[in-house]
């Protein structure tokens, strides 16, 4: 993969992923992730759902018209609060892809979902639909891994154990993202315990991510 990408796809790109748990910590908090097991069921639920329509969101989003992606976005994301988290992340991604690689095709993003930026910004450093998707999909589980570690004190060796062994079905829902827009259909996977999981976390009076 060429080093732009890679750079994309890193944790250290300052688009403040860190501030976002992908449910981890209200899934955390409500007792359904309490250890590597329970953690590795909530990170393959996430990637066949949330996970899915994201690199399907962002495969498309490297050459189809972004504004009317960025509703089907939203069709996608019923929870205001993930609508919110995610609007939140495209901005910050959009910054940091702003500095890095200037684009006119990134000024005509305008407060836009996290995949559409994605995709944008595989766009412009020369990437193909497929990479946005791997790169999406990838994010979908390693955001919320890193948040456990932190949030529940779990072995990060044993955390990266378990994103390894999802490193196959990682690929798969790529592929199927891929493979799905370029029939003409976008993903339309659901996940309504995240939704519910969301706008509780809202509501908490204790967070350490914001979503």
């Amino acid at each position: 993969m060429d080093a732009s990408l890679l750079l994309l796809a890193d944790s250290r790109l300052p688009a403040g992923g860190h501030a976002h748990s992908g449910g981890l910590e209200p899934a955390a908090t409500a007792g359904a992730v309490r250890d590597l097991d329970t953690l590795a069921d909530f990170l393959r639920g996430r990637l066949a759902t949330a996970g899915l329509v994201a690199a399907g969101l962002a495969a498309a989003s490297v050459s189809g018209d972004r504004a009317a992606l960025d509703a089907e976005a939203d069709a996608r994301t019923p929870s205001p609060a993930q609508r919110r988290a995610s609007r939140a992340q495209g901005r910050a991604l959009l910054r940091a892809v702003r500095a890095a690689w200037p684009h006119p095709e990134l000024d005509e993003l305008s407060a836009p979902h996290h995949p559409v930026v994605l995709g944008a910004a595989v766009h412009v450093v020369g990437g193909t639909a497929r990479q946005a998707a791997e790169i999406a999909a990838y994010g979908a589980v390693t955001g919320p891994a890193s948040a456990a570690v932190r949030l529940l004190g779990l072995d990060p060796l044993g955390v990266q154990h378990v994103l390894a062994g999802l490193a196959g079905r990682v690929d798969a829902v790529a592929a199927e993202a891929e493979e799905t827009v370029r029939a003409g259909v976008l993903p339309a996977a659901s996940a309504p315990v995240l939704d519910l999981l969301a706008e509780l976390h809202q509501q908490a009076d204790l967070r350490l991510f914001e979503s």
